[in-house]
């Protein structure tokens, strides 16, 4: 089995740990050598996996002290995922924080005017639909979509659309989640969305990227309680 695999079922065996164990945000995890005893791994293949699960949000490493909770991951994920699919869907965050940053940046420099209109077109399809009782995935998909189009290189979109399934389960669960919580959460992602959409709007590519990576990381705490 390659590296990547067993890192992926260590990862998985940690994030059953903590939700088996009830482990709460600051609670301390196995150093690395019992956790590597536990699972019958290398200390190298655990390393690897708390690494990722410190990326996803869910441990965070403390310099000489070790490993600690930080975020437990929704219950409500398994109704989108199951577990095993934890790992790779978290995972595509990152190839999003690099994509689509940069697709907002050019989008910002390139939009025409008609891909503009599109762009608030779908901006306010998702409001409708987040007001609603609705699901608001597809137009969710569709505003994040407009904005890679207008980035007028479809290499963009090749990787974009290859990160879809991921991508949709992750916002299905986003939604679902922030309506089980209090209004202001459901506003909280608008406003998110609306950020985007007025930087590009100014064409001021530096504040498309950045309001992207914040709505991107928002939206995988979300995923958490």
């Amino acid at each position: 089995m390659s590296q990547g695999r067993l890192a992926d079922q260590a990862y998985l065996g940690i994030v059953e740990m903590i939700k088996v164990e009830g482990l709460t945000p600051g609670d301390r995890l196995p150093s690395e050598a019992r956790l590597a005893e536990i699972f019958g791994m290398s200390r190298t293949i655990v390393r690897e996996a708390l690494v990722r699960l410190a990326a996803d949000s869910i441990t965070e490493a403390r310099r000489g002290a070790g490993s600690f909770v930080k975020n437990r991951p929704s219950d409500k994920l398994g109704a989108y995922m199951p577990l095993s699919e934890l790992p790779s869907t978290l995972g595509s965050y990152e190839v999003r924080f690099v994509l689509e940053a940069e697709a907002a940046r050019l989008a910002a420099a390139r939009r025409s005017n008609e891909e503009m209109a599109g762009i608030e077109e779908a901006l306010s399809n998702l409001r409708a639909a987040l007001l609603s009782n609705a699901p608001a995935h597809d137009e969710d998909m569709e505003l994040h979509r407009r904005i890679v189009l207008a980035t007028a290189n479809p290499a963009f979109l090749v990787t974009f659309e290859a990160l879809q399934p991921d991508v949709d389960k992750i916002m299905r669960a986003g939604v679902d989640i922030s309506r089980s919580r209090p209004p202001e959460a459901i506003d909280e992602m608008m406003r998110e969305h609306e950020m985007i959409v007025e930087a590009i709007r100014a064409q001021d590519g530096d504040s498309a990227a950045l309001a992207m990576r914040w709505h991107l990381s928002r939206g995988r705490k979300r995923l958490m309680p």
